[in-house]
């Protein structure tokens, strides 16, 4: 099989067959991302060649393959009969798949539309991983995430409503001490409007400046704050407090400084407790920031 430029995956497909559909990103933006600022450009890979690496992954693994990711930074912004052609060899080459999933952008999912979404649905694919990040316009716009709040509400409402799973991921801090609060009570309003549609999963990360963004350089240049650990703790209590639910909450990210996890709304006071708990220790008791070394 062939892999070109950085594959990445989320830690819930750390058990997943990886065969990549596209190369890049599409948008390529983001100011606080580094994975994909030095190349290689977005490009979809041609059908052919992936449905050979997926024959190639049959005869080396077995019939047996139980979750299939199609990385790279977000292809959903595939041609719709090309992901769904993937999708469907996926399914004949694997019989035993559980799931089929990808990383998507909001901008990606409103291209394909109701009637696209269902398609890629009904060929087999069932998650979308999707960097949410903020519901804050502000933040989005100054992070240059190339969507508005609005978009996303529409965007995940069309991918629920097609029968899809979302992951949404939020990044804590990512709106610096100012806008902290802001950026936590529209996040969590964001997530509620898009809920409606149906259930899904919220994941949380905690922002590091990488290396090669112009989060870093702005960072160096005094125009922007980090949060500190309990300021980060309490973005989480806060979103967490605005949640209506239903939909299962995750932490599963070495970025973050505690690790969150459960359901709402039902465990949301245990949660709320352990983020009160939480803010209340020294900077010593949580990890250093790592600014500007990964």
């Amino acid at each position: 099989m062939r892999y070109d430029g950085p594959i990445y995956r989320p830690p819930s497909e750390a058990d997943s067959l990886l065969v990549q559909a596209t190369v890049g990103c599409p948008h390529n933006k983001c100011s606080f991302c580094m994975t994909y600022k030095k190349g290689p450009p977005f490009r979809v890979r041609p059908v052919a060649e992936i449905v050979q690496d997926l024959r190639e992954a049959r005869e080396e693994l077995g019939p047996g393959v139980r979750t299939l990711f199609f990385p790279a930074g977000d292809s959903l912004a595939m041609p719709t009969g090309d992901l769904a052609a993937i999708c469907a060899e996926g399914r004949k080459l694997f019989p035993h798949l559980e799931r089929i999933t990808v990383y998507a952008g909001m901008k990606s999912i409103l291209k394909h539309g109701p009637q696209g979404l269902r398609r890629l649905r009904e060929a087999g694919l069932q998650r979308l991983h999707v960097g949410l990040e903020t519901g804050h316009d502000p933040t989005l716009l100054r992070v240059k995430k190339g969507v508005t709040s609005a978009q996303q509400i529409e965007a995940g409402r069309l991918a629920l409503e097609a029968g899809l799973e979302l992951s949404l991921y939020v990044v804590l801090g990512l709106a610096g001490p100012e806008e902290s609060q802001a950026h936590a009570r529209a996040t969590a309003w964001v997530v509620n409007a898009i809920n409606q549609a149906g259930t899904l999963s919220l994941r949380l990360r905690t922002l590091l400046p990488k290396i090669n963004t112009l989060l870093l350089h702005q960072l160096n240049k005094g125009r922007f704050t980090l949060c500190t650990p309990q300021q980060t703790i309490a973005e989480a209590g806060l979103i967490i407090a605005g949640l209506t639910g239903p939909l299962s909450l995750h932490s599963d990210h070495y970025t973050n400084h505690l690790n969150l996890r459960g359901s709402l709304p039902k465990d949301r006071e245990l949660l709320l407790a352990q983020v009160e708990e939480a803010r209340c220790l020294p900077r010593d008791a949580f990890r250093r920031d790592f600014v500007g070394t990964q």
